[in-house]
């Protein structure tokens, strides 16, 4: 079993107590901190008594989890004793997974951080041994406001070469549903009486640190995986072929990062990794100068596969949405029968069945495989020609040859008689218009504002053959939900309500369509990207 606790809290530097040494000493504790009653709404500081703590850090041989700032523990001591898992979610902000203390990673932080680690082996890199030295701030009604540890550290690495450090230091940790104001106010005393901000971000990132031998690289480099985006080697892309690789790169990076994200089942998580995996995709078909085809052909049929089986999952999410806001848009007496208990059944069943589904693929060997195929690529680029070329001159030609496929596919789809046959081509524009704006959002860092314009006027046809694209979805669904209803005994009247409002809302669209095309056609759209 998994429990999840945000973590909100800030960590300061103090100077090294003369008591350090380690597990067995006993530091001066509240005597290093100034009077924190100054802070407003802290009525009392309590003390709590000094806690010994030992964690052993674990990691790949590379730090890969370290290098994304992740920190997997296995610790003794204390209330929270177990295995911690640590994502970051902002500025001092992380949400800590925790599993009962066993010999053994549990499996359920095991498959959290898959993605990173896949054949690697983790293995212990850091021990630390902490004498915590624990107070509260409370308010005048006695309830916890924070929790303040001063924390003397005794660090040991654990990789080869490795060495010892001490040091002294904050931690400032708010209380469940506290106010983050306070974190400010505590901070404006520290620094009035001299206690600093700590310069590394976690004890861990600081014991790699300042127990590294004098040769090794910083820690977060020496973690650092192959094919890490220009920005993050402190080189700014250049040619043509370094925006593209930059731009797949943030593709593989939040591949990466959406995964434990849909493990642990976060709002939007499966529709980002989706995305992810599509602007990659689309990426290799669209600069074909830059990127030899051969080479990401079968790549991007992998991640074709990847897309479609999480689609399972995004477009039942998106579907029942939907629904739930027709059924809520009317009123009462013309919903007949149970709807919302059968529409209710018929989501569980069906997002039941595709996150069992979605977490079996990231659970596969293929995908692994898919992970491993990308990495090997960005750290080998197979680059044609054109990589070598400036992005003024190769990327406007890209994005125009996706802009041209997107309008014969328009224009095909409004040739046809409204229909079946239209509804396919519309679907089929969709998607070109789609790709169309994913080329345009890789070279926005090059091009500016005339690729940020392009971008934009996609989204605009993107999102009127999106909702047609609904329609049709729902329509489907509506019918099957009908004939469920009817051979339940129930009425199905609301079913076909709801379906001939899809009909009309799709025949919507299908009208706005062409106003929405000229537009997005207008101004001048080659010579405002090739200049």
């Amino acid at each position: 079993m998994v429990d999840t606790k945000r973590e909100i809290e800030r960590k300061y530097e103090l100077p090294e107590s003369p008591e350090a040494g380690g597990s067995g000493s006993q530091p001066r504790g509240r005597s290093l901190l100034p009077d924190l009653t100054k802070v407003p709404t802290v009525s009392a500081v309590t003390a709590r008594g000094v806690t010994e703590l030992d964690a052993v850090y674990y990691d790949t041989p590379d730090l890969r989890l370290i290098a994304d700032t992740l920190t997997l523990r296995r610790r003794t001591g204390g209330a929270d004793e177990g295995w911690h898992l640590k994502f970051p979610v902002g500025d001092g902000v992380r949400d800590e997974l925790r599993a009962p203390l066993s010999d053994t990673l549990p499996d359920e932080l095991a498959a959290l951080v898959r993605s990173r680690v896949r054949g690697a082996e983790l293995a212990p890199v850091v021990r630390l041994r902490t004498s915590r030295d624990i107070s509260l701030l409370v308010d005048e009604a006695g309830r916890t406001l924070a929790e303040v540890a001063v924390d003397t550290v005794r660090a040991e690495r654990l990789l080869a070469g490795g060495g010892a450090a001490d040091w002294t230091e904050v931690e400032v940790e708010l209380a469940d549903d506290g106010d983050p104001a306070l974190l400010d106010a505590v901070e404006k005393v520290f620094r009035k009486a001299g206690v600093r901000p700590a310069s590394a971000k976690s004890k861990l990132a600081r014991a790699l640190a300042d127990t590294a031998p004098a040769e090794s690289a910083p820690p977060g480099k020496t973690g650092m995986r192959p094919g890490k985006p220009a920005r993050e080697t402190g080189r700014a892309p250049v040619t043509a072929g370094d925006h593209v690789l930059a731009y797949l790169r943030e593709q593989a990076d939040a591949i990466v990062s959406y995964d434990p994200a849909v493990r642990r089942d976060l709002p939007d998580s499966v529709h980002q990794l989706r995305v992810a995996t599509r602007r990659m995709r689309s990426a290799f078909r669209t600069y074909k100068k830059v990127l030899d085809r051969d080479a990401t052909r079968p790549i991007a049929a992998e991640l074709k596969w990847l897309a479609g089986e999480l689609g399972v999952d995004r477009d039942q999410e998106v579907l029942a949405e939907r629904l739930t806001e027709r059924v809520d848009a009317h009123d009462t007496t013309l919903l007949l029968g149970p709807v919302h208990a059968r529409l209710r059944i018929w989501d569980t069943a069906g997002r039941t069945d595709a996150r069992a589904r979605t977490l079996g693929v990231l659970d596969s060997v293929r995908y692994l495989r898919l992970l491993d195929s990308v990495e090997a690529l960005l750290a080998d680029p197979p680059l044609l020609d054109g990589a070598d070329r400036k992005p003024a001159k190769v990327l406007p030609r890209a994005i125009l040859k996706d802009y041209e496929r997107l309008a014969g596919r328009v224009e095909h789809a409004l040739g046809l008689a409204p229909g079946e046959e239209r509804d396919l081509a519309l679907h089929d524009a969709r998607k070109a218009a789609k790709r169309a704006r994913y080329a345009a959002d890789a070279a926005k860092p090059a091009l500016g504002k005339p690729a940020k314009r392009f971008a934009k006027r996609m989204k605009a046809v993107q999102s009127v053959l999106g909702d047609h694209q609904d329609s049709v979805v729902a329509r489907d669904a509506l019918r099957d939900l009908a004939i469920q209803a009817h051979a339940a005994g129930e009425s199905a009247f609301t079913w076909g309500l709801l379906y001939g409002e899809e009909e009309a809302r799709a025949a919507d669209r299908e009208r706005e369509l062409p106003q929405i095309w000229r537009e997005s056609a207008k101004r001048k759209l080659r010579t405002a990207l090739t200049g």
